[in-house]
């Protein structure tokens, strides 16, 4: 969930393009996009605030999580409210960064994340609205976490080796330089004529942490149980609810047709992989892979067995989060969803992602929801399963 700082560097002028949260390196486009032959129609659409753009910064987690759960405001209490991205960010790195230093540098300490961790620091922190918490200082309007990566890799790094002494130096250094890079957290802040301190937001929101829950699919763990899903950005260890395959899919359908949007974790590494067509799309011979980006071909059946043995060969990865706000369906009545990205408008779906039903099946790792959009037999399943 990284982007490809290495070409930003070398390439400043293709920063506008390079708008990702995994590490393969992303062509710059300098020819116009070829003309795409696929028309969606929008069969389901459920409110979310507008695309934004994470710029160069790995938090594609916290953008796609902050999208969601302002959807879900929206649903609960009918008001938008724009979330702060970065102070999901900067908490998240408060926990990852002590979760590190104890373990004596045998956890993980990056910028990727998945959608649970806002849900986690919520609970610790507390939550702010953009307007009290930007994450910009110095009339900066852009997110670069370059420098602000750099340095608290290299103080949690020393911090967790006992060799050092540094002692319990890191709990202020870790806020410290966080503060420098993104800010001082506010005790208390005005929204809308009123103050909050972060928790008595969070109690404004009316959202309650508890209700939501992560599902997933993979046959290395028993259905309809939780597991701690074995991917490098679940540094918190969290566990997931398991299902088979088509019943993964039957509860994200369910979800989005009664008015649920979900959080989604998913391989963005493939070539049919278009944030700049705004498609993804898993075509059944190889050789389509680049017809399919601008006309509609057929494309996998996908398997259980196929999803599995992707996901253990590493030929499904764990790399970018996205928003599900949608269904619709393409000239010929395939299905899609429709998923807000978090990378800018500039492409030819206007910052949204329409993501083949093969591709979900095969590429969609999980997803987060509110546990009423369950469907009720899988809800009672899940909620009545050994803890």
């Amino acid at each position: 969930m990284k982007k490809n700082y290495l070409s930003v560097l070398l390439f400043p002028f293709l920063l506008p393009v390079i708008q990702g949260c995994y590490n393969k390196p992303k062509k710059a486009v300098v020819q116009p996009l070829p003309k795409s032959n696929y028309i969606f129609t929008d069969v389901k659409e459920l409110e979310a605030l507008p695309v934004i753009d994470q710029n160069a910064s790995g938090t594609c987690w916290s953008f796609s999580t902050s999208s969601f759960l302002e959807s879900e405001i929206i649903r609960l209490k009918g008001e938008k409210i724009d979330l702060s991205e970065m102070y999901f960010v900067r908490c998240a790195y408060m926990l990852k960064a002590r979760n590190y230093i104890l373990r004596q540098g045998t956890a993980r300490f990056t910028e990727g994340g998945l959608n649970h961790d806002p849900l986690i620091s919520s609970v610790t922190f507390g939550l702010l609205p953009q307007s009290a918490y930007t994450g910009l200082k110095d009339g900066k309007a852009r997110h670069n976490h370059f420098k602000l990566f750099n340095e608290l890799d290299t103080a949690v790094k020393r911090c967790a080796n006992p060799a050092n002494k540094q002692g319990t130096g890191w709990k202020t250094q870790v806020p410290d330089i966080l503060d420098r890079f993104l800010g001082k957290v506010p005790d208390q802040f005005q929204y809308n004529g009123q103050m909050y301190t972060p928790f008595s937001f969070l109690a404004y929101t009316q959202l309650n942490t508890a209700d939501y829950l992560t599902i997933t699919s993979f046959t290395d763990a028993p259905f309809y149980q939780r597991f701690q899903l074995s991917i490098p950005a679940n540094w918190a260890n969290e566990r997931f609810y398991n299902l088979p395959l088509d019943e993964f899919m039957e509860n994200i359908d369910h979800a989005v047709d009664a008015g649920f949007s979900l959080a989604l974790d998913l391989d963005a590494t493939e070539p049919t992989f278009s944030p700049d067509q705004g498609i993804a799309v898993l075509p059944e011979k190889q050789e389509d892979n680049t017809l399919i980006l601008t006309d509609v071909r057929p494309e996998k059946k996908v398997t259980q067995q196929m999803r599995q043995d992707a996901f253990e060969s590493f030929e499904t990865t764990d790399d970018h989060l996205m928003h599900i706000v949608g269904k619709a369906k393409d000239q010929y009545g395939n299905s899609y969803y429709k998923a807000k990205n978090s990378w800018g408008t500039n492409a030819l779906r206007r910052g949204f992602i329409y993501l083949s039903i093969p591709y979900m099946r095969m590429k969609g790792i999980s997803v987060l929801l509110h546990k009423d959009g369950l469907m009720d037999t899988t809800k009672h399943k899940l909620l009545n399963a050994p803890t």
